[in-house]
């Protein structure tokens, strides 16, 4: 792989983006998938059925001015909140109109993909309590799993939002396995 380096965005190559999904159809939305997947776990809607899936995330109970607001206020590196109203077509909430917003990585270096889902996750739940929900199974072939836990790779993610955990402490919470996790990929890397 001449030429290549593990630092390049896809958008950095000569390459033409081709959608390893429908619901994957930019590369932004490919850059917010990591963390806005999480959504597929909840009765939230990920964004399918609009032309922006995984950057657009809300609910028919959200209030997107709120919603935006609390986001923002968190302080997240890289990432824009802007509320929003959209409209399904298919999926969760198709034809409802759904508060929520859209997510715009401001900063692709700095920018956190998996710790800004669970926050945009936790956030709803903290807001709307009675309305929110966590999906349950059967999902991707499994059926006696918690979606949510599936996706996170655990259900210490999902208790911890249950507990009432803030965000910088779930995101604490994997300091010490994420090093660990580094340091055995490292003899891994071709490139």
């Amino acid at each position: 792989m001449s030429a290549w380096s593990r630092d390049l965005w896809y958008d950095q190559t000569d390459g033409p983006w081709v959608l390893p999904s429908p619901n994957m159809p930019t590369l932004d939305s490919a850059t917010v998938f990591p963390g806005s997947v999480h959504l597929e776990g909840t009765q939230m809607s990920e964004g399918r059925g609009t032309t922006r899936p995984f950057e657009l995330v809300g609910a028919p109970y959200i209030d997107a001015e709120d919603y935006g607001a609390a986001l923002q206020a968190l302080n997240l590196a890289g990432v824009y909140f802007r509320p929003c109203v959209f409209l399904p077509t298919f999926q969760k909430h198709a034809g409802k109109g759904c508060g929520g917003v859209q997510i715009h990585v401001t900063d692709r270096q700095t920018f956190k993909p998996a710790i800004t889902g669970i926050a945009v996750v936790k956030t709803a739940f903290d807001m709307y309590r009675d309305e929110f929900r966590w999906k349950d199974p059967p999902y991707e072939y499994e059926y006696d799993r918690n979606p949510f836990d599936l996706i996170a790779g655990t259900d210490k993610v999902r208790d911890a939002i249950e507990r009432g955990d803030s965000v910088d402490a779930i995101e604490r919470a994997w300091e010490q396995p994420l090093e660990e996790f580094n340091r055995t990929r490292a003899e891994f890397l071709l490139y």
